[in-house]
């Protein structure tokens, strides 16, 4: 029997759930485990693992690198997009972001297994468009958006999260210059009896600096997963198999 598997061409034709099932391994095992091959044709390509086992090794191989080469580029931000007929878009004026939704987006973008929850605070449907500016829907909680967004395109998501984190980057940053100068200037006041403590705490705040910088770093790239093959542009692959159902 014959049977095609549908290779994604891009992040735009991988779902933040698909992405989500497949990191649930990822991050149980090594990078050179051989399992996660197999995964990663089973979460994106919607293959069963038992029909990943009759695929040629050579093939696996290809397709798996080809996937992993998708995730070496720049993650940019897209302000808009569908899924099905729903035009959903980015807050437009983070400014002017409530409470509430930084309360819950600061819970969720830290973990990618409630990434869809980060992006239902981030994204909503969009109620008016005009002339290139629009408007979302109120914010109401991510209970009624949060299972519609792990459809996502991969490549919305990646870009949200990383122009989230340098943003955070950005303010952390402001924050710790402001921090510095003030301790700076409490020492210069001072200095005759607090010039200790005010230098440990310019030297805590440059330390964590350090640390937030190295974190934002690793946050540019989540899928870090080395393949041994060279990418090959293969959009299908002919299986043979008396076994295999067709996909």
């Amino acid at each position: 029997m014959k049977a095609s598997i549908k290779i994604p061409s891009g992040l735009n034709e991988i779902t933040l759930g698909q992405y989500q099932q497949f990191k649930r391994t990822a991050d149980k095992l090594d990078e050179s485990n051989e399992f996660l091959l197999q995964k990663m044709l089973e979460c994106f390509c919607n293959i069963e693992l038992k029909h990943v086992l009759l695929i040629q090794r050579k093939d696996v191989l290809s397709i798996s690198s080809e996937i992993n080469s998708y995730f070496t580029g720049k993650y940019d931000l897209i302000p808009r997009f569908k899924i099905k007929d729903i035009e959903l878009g980015f807050i437009p004026n983070l400014e002017k972001i409530t409470q509430g939704e930084y309360s819950d987006l600061n819970t969720y973008i830290t973990d990618w297994q409630q990434m869809h929850k980060a992006i239902a605070v981030l994204f909503r449907p969009i109620k008016e468009s005009k002339k290139g500016k629009y408007s979302i829907i109120d914010y109401q909680g991510t209970d009624e958006f949060a299972e519609l967004m792990k459809f996502t395109p991969l490549d919305v998501a990646l870009g949200a999260y990383v122009f989230f984190c340098h943003l955070g980057s950005e303010l952390l940053n402001s924050t710790l210059n402001f921090l510095k100068e003030e301790a700076t200037g409490a020492v210069s006041q001072w200095a005759h009896n607090s010039r200790q403590n005010g230098d440990g705490i310019i030297q805590s705040i440059n330390l964590l600096t350090e640390k937030y910088s190295t974190l934002i770093e690793s946050h540019a790239n989540p899928f870090t997963n080395a393949l041994p093959s060279s990418p090959i542009n293969l959009k299908k692959i002919k299986l043979n198999s008396k076994n295999l159902i067709k996909a």
